[in-house]
């Protein structure tokens, strides 16, 4: 299908190679977490002990401090005693993959829902202010254009907040695409209209449209984001063919609230959740999978250009639980 050839989201093609990068990648989003809380947990399991009520106590206070959310987690833990009472475990040591299987069955559940074919694809991008969604927009456009050869424009679509079109352009800049601007106070929909107007002019492979991200007026908001919608469609009837909510990963449950409210205003596909690397919690992304319903297409692993990593949920929960030692 058209994402796995473009390299959008968790199931595009990887070669041994280029998966080997991305678990390395991810491994650098989790390190944090690693050594913190999911380390705690990893610990839990690591002994020969026999499982006690203590141990999976223990277990649930962990997953909540780990930003799991309370749900999930009683959801997590309710699931792996049961699968241990069904197999017959009896120690920590076994009831670790158990545990693991659990939470890949979680972050997988979303996974692979939906497929589009078009050219050009349009992606809509969205989420609150602060969340990352310049870089990320940045950093998706590179690897589109760098590791996957595709042409690729951007819509520098919030014009509300200040310097928000500057940044994007000068993000653009630095990876060496087109962007359609019309500067700070302009409407975003003339912005839309005429960046798939051009989309569609040079036949781009991706058109990427960065948005305003106001959460404090939600029915302005929601009202925009119809508006571009349908600006949208008017060229490309079944575009957006993507719907990105970026959430940053160290505002916690913070931002799985801010989320549901982008949830009521416009119709989510996927999930990109950034800053992994800066929080030593990590469990968000089990909340955003339980909680939001969408898959994590992306996760932000750094820094740099190339930070960016495909979520994948078998590489992610074992990166958790992955001994330093060995790494």
């Amino acid at each position: 299908m058209w994402r796995r050839l473009f390299g959008l989201g968790q199931d595009a093609p990887r070669n041994e190679e280029e998966g080997r990068v991305e678990e390395e990648r991810i491994g650098q989003a989790t390190e944090k977490a690693r050594r913190g809380l999911f380390g705690q947990i990893a610990g839990l399991f690591a002994a020969d002990d026999p499982l006690t009520e203590e141990l999976w106590d223990d277990l649930e206070a962990l997953l909540i401090q780990a930003d799991v959310g309370v749900e999930t987690t009683q959801y997590l833990v309710n699931r792996t005693r049961d699968r241990c009472n069904r197999n017959g475990v009896r120690r920590a040591r076994e009831a670790r993959e158990m545990l693991k299987a659990e939470m890949v069955g979680v972050l997988q559940e979303q996974a692979g829902k939906r497929q589009a074919e078009a050219r050009p694809y349009v992606l809509l991008v969205v989420g609150v202010n602060g969340a990352g969604k310049t870089t990320l927009i940045a950093k998706l456009a590179h690897r589109l254009k760098h590791q996957f050869g595709r042409s690729v424009m951007l819509a520098a679509g919030d014009t509300f907040r200040a310097a928000a079109t500057e940044q994007l352009e000068t993000w653009a800049g630095r990876v060496g695409v087109p962007i359609i601007t019309r500067g700070q106070g302009a409407d975003p929909g003339a912005v839309v209209y005429d960046a798939v107007d051009a989309a569609l002019e040079q036949h781009v492979d991706v058109l990427i449209i960065d948005t305003a991200g106001r959460l404090h007026a939600k029915l302005n908001l929601m009202r925009e984001l119809e508006k571009l919608r349908n600006i949208i469609r008017r060229r490309i009837p079944d575009a957006p063919h993507e719907v990105l909510l970026v959430i940053d990963a160290t505002t916690g449950q913070n931002g799985v609230l801010q989320a549901k409210s982008f949830m009521q205003a416009v119709e989510v596909t996927d999930v990109a959740v950034t800053k992994l690397d800066g929080t030593a919690k990590g469990g968000i992304a089990f909340a955003i999978a339980q909680d939001i319903e969408r898959p994590i297409r992306y996760i932000g692993t750094g820094e740099k250009m190339t930070d960016l990593a495909m979520f994948d949920s078998q590489a992610f929960v074992e990166s958790l639980f992955a001994d330093e030692r060995e790494r």
